[in-house]
Parts: structure tokens; sequence; C-alpha cells
């Protein structure tokens, strides 16, 4: 499941406590809907979305009391513990930096009250993107040693992905590959900075025997950051990677796991404008 969809539903819960059940948000549920610790949830909501879960949740419920306010004759004790206040003196102080006027004036005077609206799923962001846990992984493939200077490795990688087309190593890697779906890695190594070298691999996941000349790398079960890449390649991975750069890893708002950072490419017409690859970013889940 998707995060945006994730997030559907984890709102929509809140909502429904705050507005139908009158009960405490479970964070029990929300770690059940999320599929990860709360800890976790609450980094990703706040990058998502630009504002905590708890602020959300804080001014769901003062947009609600104002409601309340101004549309009932309930009391302002009543309105308070309502929304979980532990007195309607908090209330009052919370209602008051929120609306800018205390919960009496409200109710006697045709003031203006603040309103934060339930979020909207519309998304800021150009990939859609989730958070999955992977398997151990066996890799297996060819690899080679590429000069960074002036950014050649970039050309270099076309080079070697028309070589191995060439020399039948696409084919056989194809053949070996046992992935779900299926589909080839391109994977970057360790980064060489005496000599401005780097080690590009193109890969499958395989528990077939190792050909002579491949290499295989082990990939412990991990938790992955997956970005989809519509379009032809190699700009839509390019594209993906620019986005990551200027965006996403601006606010990165997790801690990166010890693991190499692969790109995805599904078996398909890679000039199709609905061809899809993938950047996987390997994460560190926080208990």
């Amino acid at each position: 499941m998707e995060w945006n969809e994730k997030l559907q539903l984890i709102i929509d819960y809140v909502e429904n406590h705050l507005q139908r059940d009158e009960e405490p948000i479970d964070i029990q549920e929300i770690v059940k809907i999320a599929e990860c610790s709360y800890t976790f949830f609450q980094k990703v909501f706040s990058y998502m979305n630009g504002i905590s879960f708890a602020d959300y949740i804080r001014y769901r419920k003062l947009t609600l009391a104002g409601y309340d306010m101004k549309s009932t004759r309930l009391k302002v004790v009543d309105i308070s513990y309502k929304y979980g206040y532990e007195s309607p003196t908090s209330f009052t102080k919370a209602f008051q930096n929120f609306h800018g006027i205390s919960p009496k004036k409200a109710r006697m005077t045709d003031t203006q009250l603040r309103v934060y609206p339930k979020m909207q799923l519309i998304s800021k962001q150009q990939y859609t993107w989730k958070i999955e846990k992977k398997l151990t992984m066996r890799l297996i493939g060819k690899s080679m040693k590429m000069s960074c200077l002036n950014n050649a490795h970039h050309q270099t990688v076309l080079a070697f992905w028309n070589q191995c087309q060439m020399d039948g190593t696409y084919a056989q890697l194809i053949a070996l590959d046992s992935g779900i779906p299926r589909g080839l890695f391109g994977m970057f190594g360790e980064y060489d900075s005496s000599k401005n070298e780097i080690e590009y691999s193109i890969m499958v996941i395989s528990d077939d025997h190792l050909p002579e000349g491949f290499k295989e790398i082990i990939i412990p079960e991990s938790l992955w950051a997956i970005f989809d890449c519509h379009g032809t390649i190699p700009q839509a991975i390019r594209n993906g990677w620019q986005y990551l750069q200027e965006e996403w890893l601006v606010q990165y708002p997790f801690q990166h796991a010890n693991h190499p950072e692969l790109e995805w490419y599904s078996a398909g017409n890679v000039y199709d404008e609905n061809y899809l690859s993938q950047i996987w970013i390997p994460i560190m889940e926080e208990e």
C-alpha cells in the first residue's frame, strides 16, 4: 500500500474519532495502519505534509471546538473534555492561542474563527513513493570501474549497458532473474577518492549458480524508500535522481542504512513513455 493510501486511512480514522466516536486517538491503531513504528510514522507524516501529526490533530480539535462554540449550547467544560483537554483552563488557553479569542467571547460575538480543514491528499510531489521491507537479497551480475572525472561515469554507464546487451550478458541475466517482479538492478558501489573512480554493477536477484565472470552481493533484510519513475530510459531515472537531490534529500527524514542505493528497471520497453523504473534508498527504521 502506498503512503498516500495509508495516510488517507489514518486521516479518516482521526476524523471519525474526533467527530463521531469522540474517543481518544489510539496510537496502536495508527501503527497498525502505517505498518511501522509510531516515531517513524511521525517523521514520514511531517515530511510529506509540512506539519507534525500532533499539530494536525490539535488544529483539527480546535477547529471543531470552534464549530461547537458557534453552533451548540455545550458548556466550555463539556467541549474541553470532548476534545481531550485535562481541564477547561488548558482548553481555554489553547483555544485562545489558536483562534485569537477566548471561547466565551467566540460565542458572544460575530468574530470569525480560524479553520484548519481536514487534510486533502493533493500530492505536492512529482513522484509516488512507498516504504517497503525487503527480505535478504542475493544479487548477481557484472561490474566495472568507471572514472568520475568531469562526470564521465554517466556516459560510461550507458556504454556498459550497451556492452552487456551486445555480449549476451543482458540475456543471461534475464534468464537468471528470480525476482518478483522480474527486473534488473543498476548499482553504484563505493567511491574511490584516490583514483576518482566508482564501481557500477548490473545485476538481478537470483538463487541460481554464479556464472564465471560474475560477482555476487548479499544485501540483508532492509527497509527501503522506493520511488517510481515513469518514462523512457535514461531520462526518467535521471529526472528521478534530480528530484531526490533537489527536494527529497534536502529534507531527508530518515537515517540512511549502510547499504548501496539501487536503481531497478522493470521488464518491458524502455522507450515506452509509461515504462517503470525505480530508485531504492536504504533507510533505517527507528524504534
